[in-house]
């Protein structure tokens, strides 16, 4: 956070822990680190003494809080005395009969629910229960999951409705020394039931968290209304910035993922060192351009929920919460992402920009442990759900400091006690077409397009192509699979040639042949991806204030854009739909 006083016009000082006051301001600037922008005027008139003392309480809470430990959160009038017993909005995955439902939803019969974690002593970054295939025995998931950095071994992200499975997993530790035995449980995990397994390395042509970090940390100084960058050249920096390079390359593997999964029966494996940044990213996108029932509001927040919190992604030190040399805010461009489709696929998703908005900055809002924590096991630890046995592994954890105000009780989608009700009627969008909803999405045409893969077929994707590997683990004692016969060996990758191409000899730009059902690709080429304008600018008073285009060009650029959504969103709305009035209480969960 950073704060300012001004006074006029020229007038502007920077105000740090400490520092005096060399003017009576008119008011205080304060800039969040989540692009916000909040104004505290002074009106003119004997309110010297106020000014002087509202600006001094600031900067010296701001000394005192380094964490916004302090921050008072849900009020108890408004949460009420019996939150404790308040039913979540969504599933948490906090107990096997979340796991085993959503295991249902999915139709993944060939999957069970594991309790081998239950008690964490495999992994404390791990949910206490995840999927594992049904005839895997929980004595060769405990010995499976040791062969992998921070024992996260392979486990099922997501089933798709036409019999691939996609899943995820840390990186082999090589250093290791499994029996045959070992190497056997972990070619069936990575196999799942499957001929055709693709192994993809995550990290390949995506950026490094050092690089995601360095990016938010130009972008987010360029976007502020003090950024020294000329007018003329503040595109150019923009591009400098690589931040819309690196929305960009995410979205491009996003999309070959998704073909991977869509195009063929098969396993396809989500490879990272540690499993916890860009296999949860990854998965999350293809999730939502491959399954409809992710783009609505409930079916939003419940991959949030899966893929991020429960999945053990540290929030906490990718926001900078612990100090570390460690931040990388990779859930803020996952959201970047999101928006970006949301802008090219409007009809296709139920929520809105302004929910996007309120989760953007939800995750530094200190009132639920959902963003609060790196781990399910912290999480679980600090609201006192492990109290009943005697934890058997600890890692380092610092207890919270006494006086925490965080509700251990609620979570961030608990919305309802931080929004009013016409704040929560803006979370859904308008151009939504209900009837094009999940249940009946999969047209009994699917298997046409679910074609088997090569008997006994080991692949590695990287660069945008599928390269033949003679065996699935790293080990010397891991036995050679079959040959891959010539006939299924890839073309050639060249520039030109999408993945589409390889998979379903279809052009790249599809034409007039139609995607399989449920799929959606987006582009992600020059002016497709653009700047998150209403998060990223809240900072510059101009647009703050609703006076993003005071140009006659830049006027002509926003009646460019609303025209082109109501072409997209012509198709599925009609006069009728827009005179529907919806209730704020049914919004976030009529999906379920």
């Amino acid at each position: 956070m950073a704060a300012e006083s001004v006074s006029g016009l020229s007038r502007v000082q920077l105000l740090r822990p400490g520092s005096l006051l060399k003017f009576i301001p008119e008011e205080i600037l304060i800039h969040g680190r989540d692009f916000r922008l909040l104004r505290v005027a002074f009106e003119a008139g004997g309110l010297e003494p106020q000014a002087f003392q509202v600006t001094t309480a600031i900067v010296q809470a701001k000394a005192q809080s380094s964490q916004a430990q302090q921050y008072a959160g849900i009020t108890l009038s408004k949460a009420g005395q019996g939150s404790g017993s308040r039913k979540p909005p969504i599933p948490l995955l906090e107990t096997s009969e979340d796991w085993e439902t959503e295991r249902k939803k999915q139709g993944a019969r060939g999957w069970r629910v594991s309790t081998v974690n239950e008690r964490f002593d495999i992994a404390t970054s791990l949910p206490r229960y995840f999927w594992v295939p049904i005839r895997i025995l929980d004595s060769e998931v405990r010995r499976a999951f040791g062969h992998f950095h921070q024992s996260r071994g392979p486990r099922l992200s997501w089933h798709h409705p036409g019999g691939s499975d996609l899943l995820r997993c840390g990186g082999f530790y090589t250093a290791s020394d499994p029996n045959k035995e070992d190497i056997r449980a972990v070619e069936l995990m990575l196999q799942a039931g499957h001929s055709d397994v693709v192994l993809v390395d995550t990290m390949d042509e995506l950026p490094s968290l050092a690089d995601v970090q360095l990016a938010h940390l130009r972008l987010r100084a360029l976007c502020l209304p003090d950024s020294s960058v000329a007018e003329d050249k503040w595109l150019s920096a923009l591009e400098g910035t690589r931040w819309l390079d690196y929305v960009r390359s995410c979205l491009r593997k996003a999309s070959d993922i998704s073909v991977l999964v869509t195009s063929r029966v098969r396993s396809v494996v989500l490879q990272e060192r540690g499993d916890r940044d860009l296999n949860g990213l990854l998965s999350s996108l293809v999730q939502l351009l491959s399954a409809p029932e992710a783009r609505t509001l409930f079916g939003f927040q419940s991959l949030v929920q899966r893929e991020w919190v429960a999945a053990g992604h540290p929030f906490l030190t990718r926001l900078g919460g612990t100090g570390a040399n460690e931040e990388a805010p990779v859930f803020l461009l996952f959201l970047d992402c999101v928006w970006q489709l949301l802008q090219q696929f409007p009809a296709e998703f139920e929520f809105s920009e302004f929910f996007l908005l309120a989760l953007h900055d939800s995750v530094r809002v200190p009132d639920t442990l959902t963003f609060l924590r790196d781990t399910p096991w912290e999480r679980g630890k600090q609201s006192g759900q492990f109290n009943s046995y005697t934890q058997v592994y600890t890692p380092e954890y610092s207890q919270p400091s006494a006086g925490n105000s965080v509700n251990l009780q609620l979570s961030v989608w608990d919305w309802d006690l931080r929004y009013s009700n016409e704040q929560i009627l803006q979370f859904h969008n308008p151009g939504y077409d209900p009837e094009y909803c999940p249940g009946s999405w999969l047209p009994k045409q699917q298997p046409s397009f679910m074609v088997p893969g090569p008997p006994s077929s080991v692949w590695l994707f990287s660069r945008g192509a599928l390269t033949p590997l003679n065996q699935l683990c790293p080990w010397r004692d891991s036995h050679s699979l079959l040959a891959v016969s010539s006939r299924w060996l890839p073309r050639p990758a060249i520039s030109s040639e999408s993945l589409a191409d390889q998979e379903w000899g279809l052009p790249s730009h599809w034409g007039a042949c139609p995607l399989p059902p449920g799929l959606l690709l987006p582009g992600y080429l020059g002016p497709q991806i653009r700047l998150w304008r209403r998060c990223y600018l809240r900072g510059r008073l101009e647009v703050q204030m609703g006076l993003s285009a005071p140009t006659v060009s830049g006027l002509q650029d926003e009646l460019s854009h609303l025209q082109e959504l109501l072409r997209k969103w012509t198709p599925r709305i009609s006069p009728e739909d827009h005179s529907k009035k919806r209730d704020s209480n049914t919004i976030l969960s009529q999906s379920r």
